[in-house]
Parts: structure tokens; sequence; C-alpha cells
């Protein structure tokens, strides 16, 4: 463990900035000193040698950039800048431990009164971020580490924070929250999900509470009123799709209302605060901290948020025609009927499949319909039949079709696939078929979060797409230190000739290291494979845990067991996002918990979460990536013909004596795979960005709303 100090650093300039007089308030001098000692209110701390030596930060290594400024020698310098700011903070420490809890929220208020009369809220950081770790460690029995706070030094300057897993980016949450939630404009917190908005924001309210400070929920069930006492809130937890929706339907509202809105301060005139009759929930955007950054503002990026609205369509035609088209589709042949491309898996019917149609059965309500719907129709159900298997892509609920988010494992709920995807799958799986929408509304994730005064972001995995973060938000991204150094160890991939040889190859291993009694975390890409592992473990004699989309109310409880002695858990990429696994110091001792990869995902960020379950706060933990010849990864990389050709590979290999060296030269090309699919939905997100832009900057020029008038 090192202590970082910057080498200019001299005892005057380690005291605390003296503060601007406004409203009353004096620099803390002598006299300041000595009035407060009358108060029973402690010294405010001064440059001594002795709280020098208690404000250098304990880091194991320095905080590292890795997209941030094109000029050489500015991240070097910002970094040094922002260490001591949080070097600064830990100066207040011993004077805020001394205060009783009305002395804090005193102090507390002071801040406030101070940021409202306009002192910058850079030179108000240390005194706020002394206040909110004392907070922590009184409520929360959770003391704010020296890591934690060079986080949040990070984050209230506009960075991207990469924190490893179990690093407390819950608590180093709000540090920045609260501080820009002195201007009384609010501060929000966005995530992926409900569950994680709802149990971080509980978490965390004690804190808020001893502070003064409000929090607001916003979930997906809540009605309008809800809504808008949670905006109202100094500090507000929700989801991205959330804010995103409640911003649009602020706008539809306004319009509907005949109230202006100025696009370019992106809200209302004082009339909209003041009418009766319902009024809109958000009160502005000013700071927005997003949790899992690289999944919100990467992977949610290339689907725009849509509010649809009836379309023109007759409704009994086209659910008849949904039917039709699935109940015939089976029935067509690749290459014989139709032709796939692979990049974008797009099926369009050849000349045969074409008259293939018109030879079909119609009923007297289909024969109404054109043929080149029919056409558009047949090849939609193909897609669906070939692509969007159920417990892969989507469950069925309470007669429902409920999307499986392929990033986060969870269940999406409130969403639907676009283009008539959603409802040619509910005619394959026979519920009931929703007449398709067209667009009220529409906003995308990225112009979302640009409309914020202010945008920080946090994930245990944002250094491998920092370039595109740095590209498209304008946030730099630091890597920030461990609290302890990571002992976490990779063990060599093992590459097997096809699926079930590979799960076979898990079991085995599982079985020998659950007889050394450390914990296991098995992690695949879909519902079925996890049903498929548990089950073959079972079979082997071995008690398994399975947390998936259908065992979201068990969640917590399953986690919570995860990291003890003997414990297997079988999890979808669930597991990677907003779980903190603990160990027990009898686990710690004999090598900690072990996880098992079972295949690649379409992101290697999703691979990294999934690690980042096993060696958290420097606890021991090995983990290993099992390949396969027929991995999905193959097939979205390299395309059928290809990924046909490795599965021919793997089948002549299954016998061979040297199959297992043979099988590890084709490693580096699966792994090439998964790159290709990283490069394919970063051109999609930038061309969706660029047709964005496009669309926005020639609605204005005709005085359209880009948000609203939006209709395809």
């Amino acid at each position: 463990m090192t202590s970082i100090i910057d080498p200019k650093q001299t005892a005057d300039s380690e005291s605390p900035p003296s503060t601007p007089q406004s409203g009353g308030l004096r620099s803390p001098d002598d006299s300041d000193d000595a009035r407060k000692s009358a108060k029973n209110i402690p010294a405010r701390p001064t440059g001594s040698k002795k709280s020098l030596i208690k404000a250098e930060l304990q880091l194991p290594y320095r905080p590292k950039v890795t997209a941030g400024w094109k000029i050489p020698g500015i991240a070097a310098y910002k970094v040094s800048q922002w260490t001591a700011m949080a070097r600064e903070v830990n100066q207040w420490e011993e004077h805020r431990k001394e205060l009783n809890n009305q002395q804090i929220r005193k102090e507390f208020l002071s801040l406030i009164y101070r940021a409202k009369s306009g002192e910058p809220l850079d030179t108000l950081l240390p005194e706020t971020y002394s206040l909110v770790r004392e907070a922590g460690r009184r409520a929360l029995n959770m003391r704010h580490y020296d890591v934690q706070i060079l986080g949040g030094v990070f984050l209230f300057n506009g960075c991207i924070a990469e924190m490893q897993t179990g690093e407390g980016k819950t608590l180093t949450a709000t540090l920045p929250l609260i501080l820009h939630s002195l201007v009384g404009k609010g501060a929000h917190l966005a995530t992926v999900n409900d569950y994680l908005a709802e149990r971080d924001a509980e978490w965390m309210r004690p804190l808020f509470k001893m502070l003064g400070l409000t929090v607001g929920i916003v979930l997906t069930e809540m009605n309008q009123d809800e809504r808008r006492t949670a905006y109202a809130a100094d500090v507000t937890y929700g989801t991205a799709k959330e804010f995103g929706f409640d911003f649009l339907r602020d706008r539809l509202l306004m319009r509907a209302q005949g109230r202006a809105v100025d696009d370019f301060l992106g809200m209302g005139s004082q009339e909209r605060w003041k009418s009766s009759g319902d009024q809109p929930v958000q009160r502005g955007m000013h700071f927005v901290l997003v949790d899992e950054a690289d999944s919100i503002l990467i992977d949610e990026a290339r689907t725009p948020l849509i509010i649809g609205s009836l379309g023109d369509e007759t409704r009994d035609l086209v659910i008849a025609t949904y039917k039709w088209a699935s109940h015939h589709a089976p029935s067509f042949l690749p290459e014989e009927h139709f032709t796939i491309a692979e990049d974008s898996r797009k099926i369009e019917l050849n000349g045969k499949g074409r008259q293939f149609v018109r030879s079909l059965p119609r009923d007297e309500l289909i024969r109404t319909a054109s043929l080149v719907d029919l056409y558009e129709f047949i090849e939609r159900a193909i897609k669906v039949h070939r692509d969007f298997q159920l417990d892969r892509q989507y469950v069925v609920r309470d007669g429902e079709i409920v999307i499986v988010d392929e990033f986060t494992g969870r269940l999406a709920e409130g969403r639907k696939w676009r283009d008539g995807i959603h409802q040619a799958i509910e005619a394959k799986e026979g519920v009931e078929v929703t007449v398709p929408t067209g667009q009220a509304a529409r906003i995308t994730v990225q112009d979302l979060f640009l409309r914020y005064k202010r945008l920080a972001g946090m994930t245990g995995t944002a250094a491998t797409s920092a370039g595109e973060l740095r590209r498209i938000y304008k946030s730099p991204v630091v890597q920030v230190p461990t609290n302890r150094p990571p002992k976490r160890r990779k063990l060599p991939d093992i590459v097997c000739p096809d699926m079930m040889t590979k799960f076979q190859t898990i079991v085995e291993e599982v079985k020998q290291v659950h007889s050394e009694g450390r914990p296991v975390l098995i992690g695949t890409r879909s519902i079925d494979k996890s049903s498929i592992i548990a089950n073959l473990l079972r079979d082997a004699g071995m008690a398994v845990q399975v947390l998936n989309a259908y065992e979201v109310e068990r969640e917590a409880d399953i986690v919570a067991l995860a990291g003890d002695r003997g414990q297997i858990t079988v999890a979808t990429n669930m597991a990677g996002r907003g779980t903190d696994i603990k160990l027990k110091d009898e686990v710690r001792e004999i090598g900690g918990m072990m996880v098992i990869c079972t295949e690649l995902h379409d992101a290697a960020r999703i691979d990294r979460q999934l690690i980042g379950r096993c060696g958290r706060q420097g606890d021991p933990g090995t983990y290993r990536q099992y390949l396969g010849m027929d991995d999905e990864i193959l097939r979205n990389g390299f395309g059928t013909k290809v990924s046909d050709k490795m599965k021919e590979i793997g089948v002549k290999l299954t016998s061979a004596s040297s199959a297992n060296q043979q099988l590890l030269k084709f490693a580096a090309k699966i792994r090439k795979a998964q790159r290709k699919v990283e490069k394919k939905h970063f051109r999609d997100r930038m061309a969706l960005l660029h047709h964005e832009k496009e669309r926005t900057k020639i609605q204005r020029e005709m005085g359209q709303d880009p948000y609203l008038d939006t209709a395809e």
C-alpha cells in the first residue's frame, strides 16, 4: 500500500481554501474559531503537520485515464488536481467526527445556503464530502474509503468512473448526488432496473435523512402523482427508460395543453407550474449519475425509447395476417424460398418463395391484404421462427410475451420489439396479438442524457468502451484504484467440440471444486442453457440454485447465499450487474469463489462483469472461460457458413486423441468473433446517432418538435 502525495504539495497549500464571504458567512480564521468554540462547535482544520499526515490518500496504485484529452499532459494534470481535492476531504475528517448530529445538520444547511447564494460547488466539495462521509459512518456504519472519495471527485467532474466489483459504487454515488442537490434543482441516479433503483435508494436513505435530504424512487407501476413527488425530492433514483418516458409524456402533455416548450433550455415557461389541471412530473434535467454506465449508455443505446399510438391499419386484418403468416412460416425453406443476409440477419423471399406465398390458402379477410404486405408478414414470421427462441430472447408470462434483456438477463417489463417482431412472436406462441403501434413520441438514450446539464457515470467495465463513451458523451473515463490489491486468478481456457461435451466437462470441474468446499458461480447466456446445466449438476448429485429471469423474486436470497461454503449457483448474466457476493472467512481460507463462464457474450464487458463476482475487495478467487465450436458467438460474428464449418471441425475432433490441444488453437478465432460482433454493434449505434442528429436538425429547421413529430 502506498501513499500518493502531490510532490508540489506544501503545508500552506494543504489548508482548506478560504471560504468566500457570502450571505454573512466568513472564512475560517482565528476569530471564527473562537466564535464557534463559544457555541461548542469544534474549530475547523488547519494546515498543521499532523493534519497533513492524516490527509494522505491510501491508494494501492494511481488512477488511470483510459480516454480523456488529446493534449499530452492534461490527463495527468487533471488527476493530480482531483487527487488534491480528495486529500482536502481527509483534512476535514477529524473535525467532522467531533460534531454532534444537530451540528452536522446545521453545517449541511450552511452549505445549501452557500450553494444557492452562488458559491461554486467545486469549492464546497471538500466540506460536503467530509460531511457525507461522517453521515455514512453514523447512519449506515459505512465510512467512505479514500478510493470512494476519489471516485466521488471524478464523478463530480463529469467522468465515467470504472470501479471494480465490491468497491462500493452504491455508497460512492451518494457523494456527487448530494453535492449537486445543494442547489435545489434535483439530482438523478439512473440504473438498469426497478430492483436496483429501489434497493439502492432504500439502502442509502438513512444517510440522506441524517443530512435532511429527501429521496424519491421512480418505479414502473407508479402513477403520475407518485412520480411527481419522486422527482420533487432532493435526490431521485430510477431507471433510464422511466426517466426517458417521463420526459416524453411531459412533452406530450405540454403540447396537448398548448404550452410552449423551450428546446434550448429543455423546460417550459413559468405558466406550467401555475396552471391548474395536469402538470408535468419532471422539474428539469440538472445532474444525472448513470449506474452501470456501459450497459445504459452503450448496450441500450441501439434501442430508442418510443411512446406508441394506434396505427391506421384495420385491427382485425392485421391480427389475422400475423396468425396466418405464423402458421405457414415453418413451410418455407432456406435457399429454396428465401435468403439470409449474413450481417443484418434479414430474411428476403426469392422468386420461388413469393410464388409459394401466392399459392397458400387464404380466407376472405386475408384476401383483402395486398401481396406486398403478405410477403412482408411472411418474411417477418420466418425471422421470428428462426432467430427468436422461447427462454432465450423472451418468456411467456401471464399470457404475454416479456423480453429478456440480452445484456442484463432480466425481464424488460413494458418493452416491445419494433417493426412488428413482437406481434409475430405473439402469433407464434399463440397468445393474444396486440396491434402494432405507431409513434407518438420518441427519444434515444444518447439524446436523453445529453440533455442533462451535468452527466457522470460509474461501472465496473468501462475501459474497453472508453473511446466510444468519450466520443459520444464527451466524458473522460478514469479507472479508480481498488481499496485492496486484487487477488483474482485466471485459469487457462478450455475449448470443447460441442455444447453437451462442454457442459459435461464443466460438471466434472464443478465436482472437483465443490469437493474442496469452495462456492461456484456458473454463468450462461440464456435461460434454457442455465436450466440444462443445472439439471446435469443435479443428476450428478449436487444441490444447485438457479438465478434467471424466472427467479427475480428470490434474487436477493440466492445472491446472499452464493458465497457460502459449498454453494453452487447457475445464473444468466443477471448475476453480472448490481450483485455483490460476499465471502465468509472460512471460504477465503480455502481459495474463495470459482467463476465459470460457459460461453462468450456479444460484448467482452459482460464477461468481465461476471468474472468480477469473484475476487471482490482483495478476496482470493479464480475463473475459467469455456469455449465451444458451436457457440452462438461464432454465428453472430462470422455468419452461418463459417459457424457450420467450425461445428464440423468440432465433430471430427471429438474422437481424436489430441483433440484438446487442437481445439485450443481455435480459442483466438472464437474471441475474434466476439470482437467482430462488438464492432458491428458499435457501427449500429453510430449509425443510429448520426440518423437521429440529422433528423433532429432537419425537424428543427422545419419548426417541428424532434421528439413528438416522429411518425414513421
